[in-house]
């Protein structure tokens, strides 16, 4: 492990391991500079939103083929270097927060010295600093995002594997798909990814999203049954139209207005707001499905 310095990127490291360096390492640079300042609050939150948010659901799922052994043995070998390498460090960052639980993880990974407390404290690395690949990163996971949000719309299972047309607003976006095409696939459930130029005629009966410039369509022929979804839809649609004129007769009713408290008043009129952007959003879905 000692001879496999990170930085300045060796062709085994992949876009996702660039990626999670540089964010540890920015995280090693927030974390640092919040306990200097007294910030612990800051410092924690710092910390608990780079371990789950980004090495735990993103990093951990990203190289799971990898460590798997289903690319090549340097491919796992980097992924394994990584993962070690920011798990390890990430574990000195929390050991002021939680000393005895990363005592014990630490002490059954790869390390030198006799315990986490006397470890060197991690420090920001320049040459670990890679600002294109983070955003490289993060669009590809919006995309992803975008992805996910539309199967759940339709309650797609995560296991079915879909069929999705992606249409690049930029020529720069369109290469970052083509390289990196497999995270969108291994993440999102995709079998089938096709990358197109602009196009006059846009996909009919599929669910669609924007993602900065970038359209995201999931067509839907034989993925659903359309007259069954439609059916569902129709009724689902039925309650919001009840729900939101029951909320709706409260909003006007001057009685209620005049003896409710402010923060009742403010509730009903969240949830107004709230059923008329899901109406919204059924009837789109419906207009889709309906060709």
């Amino acid at each position: 492990l000692k001879d496999f310095q990170p930085g300045p990127w060796p062709e085994q490291l992949a876009l996702g391991d660039q990626w999670i360096l540089s964010r540890y390492n920015e995280t090693v640079r927030d974390v640092t500079r919040n306990l200097e300042i007294y910030e612990l609050g800051e410092a924690a939150h710092t910390l608990y939103e780079f371990i789950w948010n980004e090495l735990c659901d993103w990093y951990i799922e990203l190289i799971k083929p990898r460590l798997y052994g289903k690319e090549s043995p340097e491919s796992r070998y980097a992924a394994q270097y990584v993962l070690w390498y920011v798990l390890l460090h990430t574990l000195e960052l929390l050991h002021p927060f939680m000393p005895f639980l990363t005592e014990e993880i630490w002490q059954h990974l790869p390390h030198d010295g006799e315990s986490i407390v006397v470890a060197p404290w991690p420090r920001f690395r320049q040459e670990l600093a890679a600002p294109d690949r983070v955003a490289e990163m993060e669009f590809l996971m919006e995309v992803i995002r975008g992805i996910r949000n539309l199967r759940g719309e339709l309650n797609i299972h995560p296991g079915r594997a879909i069929r999705c047309i992606l249409i690049p607003g930029t020529e720069t976006g369109a290469l970052l798909f083509r390289k990196h095409g497999g995270y969108i696939r291994q993440l999102a459930g995709v079998s089938v990814l096709e990358i197109e130029d602009q196009a006059e005629e846009k996909p009919t009966r599929a669910l669609s999203a924007v993602v900065r410039s970038t359209e995201i369509y999931i067509p839907l022929t034989g993925l659903v049954d359309l007259e069954k979804e439609i059916k569902r839809l129709e009724k689902e649609a039925g309650t919001v139209a009840r729900d939101l004129k029951r909320v709706q007769s409260k909003l006007v009713n001057q009685d209620f207005l005049a003896k409710a408290p402010p923060e009742v008043i403010e509730k009903e009129r969240a949830k107004e707001e709230e059923l008329e952007k899901k109406q919204t959003t059924i009837y789109s879905r419906l207009a889709v499905l309906r060709g």
